[in-house]
């Protein structure tokens, strides 16, 4: 009897060993499932603009930085907005593989849901959008726009909120501070707070928020995210505006492909001519010029070089992001910076308003509150040929070096924010103050 006994002793002690595995184990995925099925919408709900107390702990990747970093004092709706850029993407369980060499797709919006609509349907009729993650990166956020996206079921989808948007900030910087100063005002006379663009003019968040969020997002997306930051393929960018056809994504990895052997130089891919206007030359060859804004796609290697360029990016003083770009960091890397594109256009720039006007009243950024593109047949398929040769256009159309910029980017603490982007993810690489003052 004896003997008989430790056995069984062992045995009901394994069962009650097992028995509490499985109830942690069907816990944690409950947990995840709650996490999941629960919306962007209610997690954000309640956020309130308020300043956080400095007791708060924030545990997200932010916390390690913050205190390194000169960033500005973060609110709740700030905080829950770097929480839910750590959330996994939706629909895994619908597509729970990626393609191996996908190409994933970034989507950079503000507040039309107007044009999310019209984009978004366009996505979800592209060849092959079910085997990449499309990440949508928000300027800001709006109800609307986040049940549009949330609304998405044709692939993997992540969304991303720029914690930091002026949107995000009604009462202080980088929002609007009740102490700043305004159009041209004069520092002493008002003692108010700013510095002047170089026309003298005062910062205007709502037009500063376009350059920091696509940097935000490009730093972020390269060296942030899990999902992407070990990704050493291309990226594709697009905003909400863009009218993407059935045929680019297959296109989008054919000149991907074609890109080394046909155009080494060349640094980037594009859906889209540089011309907005322009659908293509129809010619039966591949075209290499100036890297647009409507659908470009490049990789690690080329985000490198730009991020080297962060001091040039963040002090030019022009609030746009490309002609940024275009006039003080593509001309910094000693040489022309062409991108590599079909002959017919597999993206179309549809907007009518700028990207960071809103939605406006009764839908004025899109006629009768829709937007009618023609999709032809050739548009479905994949129009490019292997066997074609490069035109290369020498003569660069657009900003040059040399151009001062339109302004709109004199403020100090908006060049400063700019740069603690550049190194919110490469501390080690973050200056001493005394190198940047």
């Amino acid at each position: 009897m004896a003997s008989n006994k430790k056995p069984r002793i062992k045995y009901a002690a394994l069962r009650r060993f097992l028995a509490v595995v499985l109830i942690t184990l069907l816990g944690v995925f409950l947990l995840i499932f709650l996490l999941r099925t629960n919306s962007i919408s209610s997690f954000v709900d309640g956020a309130q603009d308020e300043e956080v107390d400095e007791g708060y702990k924030s545990n997200d990747n932010y916390s390690h930085y913050r205190q390194i970093l000169n960033l500005p004092k973060q609110n709740k709706l700030s905080i829950r907005l770097d929480k839910l850029n750590q959330m996994p993407p939706r629909n895994i369980d619908l597509y729970p593989n990626l393609a191996k060499d996908h190409i994933t797709i970034v989507l950079y919006v503000h507040n039309r849901p107007q044009y999310l609509q019209v984009v978004v349907q366009s996505l979800s009729q592209v060849v092959g959008i079910s085997e990449t993650l499309l990440i949508v990166s928000h300027d800001g956020y709006f109800e609307e726009m986040n049940k549009i996206v949330e609304g998405i079921e044709f692939c993997q989808v992540k969304q991303i909120f720029a914690p930091y948007s002026p949107h995000v900030f009604p009462n202080s910087f980088p929002g609007v501070s009740p102490t700043d100063c305004k159009d041209k005002d004069d520092p002493r006379k008002k003692h108010c707070e700013g510095n002047p663009d170089q026309y003298g003019n005062h910062r205007s968040p709502k037009i500063v928020s376009l350059k920091h969020h696509w940097w935000w997002m490009m730093n972020t997306v390269w060296d942030g995210l899990e999902e992407t930051r070990g990704h050493s393929g291309h990226i594709l960018f697009i905003e909400e505006d863009h009218f993407i056809f059935p045929n680019a994504y297959r296109s989008l990895r054919l000149l991907t492909a074609l890109k080394p052997k046909k155009c080494p130089d060349c640094y980037a891919v594009n859906l889209a001519p540089c011309d907005v206007n322009s659908k293509g030359e129809g010619w039966e060859n591949l075209i290499a010029e100036r890297m647009g804004n409507v659908g470009y796609a490049f990789n690690r290697t080329v985000w490198r070089k730009i991020h080297r360029k962060a001091t040039e990016f963040c002090s030019f003083d022009e609030y746009n992001w490309d002609i940024t770009m275009w006039a003080t960091v593509f001309p910094s890397f000693g040489r022309p910076v062409y991108t590599l594109r079909g002959p017919r256009t597999n993206a179309v720039h549809f907007g009518k308003c700028g990207l960071h006007q809103g939605q406006g009243e009764r839908g004025a950024c899109i006629d009768n509150g829709s937007v009618k593109i023609d999709v032809e047949e050739i548009d479905k398929v994949v129009n490019i040929k292997p066997e074609w040769g490069v035109h290369v256009y020498k003569k660069q159309a657009g900003y040059q070096a040399g151009f001062k910029g339109w302004g709109g980017w004199g403020d100090k603490r908006d060049r400063e924010l700019c740069l603690n982007f550049a190194y919110m993810y490469h501390l080690r690489d973050y200056p001493s103050p005394s190198a940047t003052s």
